[in-house]
């Protein structure tokens, strides 16, 4: 595997190693509880420590490990109800951001949201999870701005963190991917014809979803 690690730019590798962490935490693989040692990683990964040591920063600000004294950084854990809980809290906020920006988008917004809908394509007929993941944070994340709600924008960029591993983890089970991109398409139907309720609803039914596609990931990694 580190074979593939070594060719990165150097810049992108603490991202590629947190991104292979998270996934293998938010699947199970690596178990709660484990202690992660910062050389063993970057032997793993055939990096220096300095990129792992930023890696494990960004786990630790999403909630996924936690540094204790005597043992270093080891994952937490997180039952299956406390992950359902977060989804469910964060498709409630989502779901009013949907409901805000449809109503305040500017024109521009508007259009740089249908813009990055589009150029998702590509990386969804390429079975690009990573791209994918990237598009589709992007999209939210762009929803977010056009509620012109700063307060709210940060607070669902906040809880957006506290989930990234798992947001990004549920993409990987079957067609998720491409199903996710049509219920983009779906909401950005509801935003277009001025309609915040529908939008509101379908976006929380799209995270509802995403929370049942990591169960099931997760379920079919045990």
């Amino acid at each position: 595997m580190h074979g593939d690690f070594q060719k990165i730019d150097s810049g992108l590798l603490s991202d590629r190693i947190r991104d292979a962490l998270t996934d293998a935490i938010a699947s199970g693989t690596i178990a709660a509880g484990t202690a992660l040692d910062e050389q063993n990683l970057a032997d793993r990964y055939g990096a220096s420590r300095t990129p792992v040591r930023e890696a494990l920063r960004q786990l630790a600000a999403s909630g996924l490990v936690e540094i204790r004294p005597r043992r270093g950084v080891v994952v937490v854990r997180l039952t299956p109800q406390r992950i359902a809980d977060m989804f469910e809290t964060t498709a409630e906020i989502e779901a009013m951001c949907a409901r805000l920006a449809t109503y305040r988008m500017t024109p521009l917004e508007r259009g740089e949201l249908m813009e990055l809908h589009e150029e998702s394509a590509k990386a969804v007929e390429a079975g690009d999870v990573d791209a994918y993941d990237r598009f589709n944070r992007a999209f939210h994340e762009a929803l977010y701005t056009a509620t012109h709600n700063g307060f709210m924008a940060e607070q669902a960029l906040a809880i957006r963190e506290r989930l990234a591993a798992f947001r990004r983890t549920q993409l990987r089970h079957a067609d998720r991917i491409r199903r996710s991109r049509e219920e983009h398409g779906e909401i950005l139907a509801a935003i277009a014809e001025g309609d915040g309720e529908t939008a509101a609803r379908r976006m929380r039914a799209h995270m509802l979803r995403a929370a049942a596609a990591l169960g099931r990931y997760i379920a079919e990694t045990e």
